[in-house]
């Protein structure tokens, strides 16, 4: 299976977000999400120290005590890297500002890091600037430009 490719911000998913416009760009055509407009300070379950705690626990991740970090693979061949920042409100995970290259099964690692999956996500796409939920996001993450 070939690298998912990311530039997006993780949110906790609302429970009464609706289906928004689909979303057309060189990847292919996407279902969105629209958050309500009061989400905009919702924060997921999990404490922030302890997420923070749980990535700096992962080999060859770098974890800054202000939230930014990059963990980064074996090299060679198996080279890839995730890179950003983790904001908190009120000592929970607000948001986590994330780009990177990886396999699947890193991106396991680094979601279940903010508690998925049984912190529900919803995934800003960031130059698109429209949400969608976690199985889109994979979804996105793995097709190709073409």
């Amino acid at each position: 299976m070939s690298d998912l490719h990311f530039d997006v911000s993780l949110h906790p998913l609302p429970v009464d977000a609706v289906a928004g416009p689909l979303l057309v760009d060189p990847r292919g055509t996407w279902p969105t999400i629209v958050p309500p407009a009061d989400a905009a300070g919702m924060t997921m379950a999990s404490e922030f120290d302890a997420a923070l705690e749980r990535l700096a626990a992962l080999e060859r991740a770098f974890v800054e005590p202000d939230g930014s970090f990059v963990w980064v693979g074996p090299g060679g061949e198996e080279r890839w890297q995730i890179d950003g920042n983790a904001y908190e409100r009120h000592g929970r995970v607000l948001v986590v500002e994330t780009k990177g290259t990886c396999p699947e099964d890193v991106l396991d690692r680094f979601l279940a890091v903010w508690g998925w999956p049984g912190q529900g996500l919803a995934v800003q796409l960031v130059r698109a600037g429209v949400f969608v939920d976690e199985p889109t996001f994979r979804r996105h993450a793995a097709a190709q430009p073409g």
